[in-house]
């Protein structure tokens, strides 16, 4: 299948393909005759893979050594499970970060007036600091 049915078989864009292979995240694929990229079911199930690691955060060092490990049938789970709990440990503290964040400035939105008035403590705030 072309590129095109590829992207659609697989809900990644043809773009996004074109990087994946650029950067040897995927091998290129096999050329047609008319040198147009010629993906099989094995890519296609690969860039599904790599688009719901993307989903799920996963950075492009991380989803590359997600797929070498996929690919190797062989591979022990514990390189897998240390990869994915560093991720999650990432994303909560992320988390964490954003909800102080979000706390901060709901105070802050709470606390303006909104009104004609031009006092605005948002604005004091940010050019303060916190």
């Amino acid at each position: 299948m072309n590129i095109g049915a590829a992207a659609e078989a697989s809900g990644v864009n043809a773009k996004m393909i074109r990087h994946y292979e650029a950067i040897g995240l995927l091998p290129p694929p096999a050329r047609r005759d008319n040198s147009y990229r010629d993906y099989g079911a094995q890519e296609v199930h690969e860039l599904r893979f790599i688009g719901r690691a993307r989903k799920l955060g996963f950075a492009m060092p991380e989803i590359a050594a997600l797929l070498t490990l996929w690919r190797d049938k062989g591979r022990p789970s514990r390189e897998v499970k240390r990869i994915a709990s560093r991720h999650l440990d990432d994303l909560e503290e992320r988390i964490a970060v954003m909800r102080s964040m979000a706390s901060a400035l709901r105070r802050l939105v709470e606390a303006c007036h909104g009104d004609e008035r031009p006092d605005c403590p948002i604005l004091d705030r940010l050019e303060e600091g916190f």
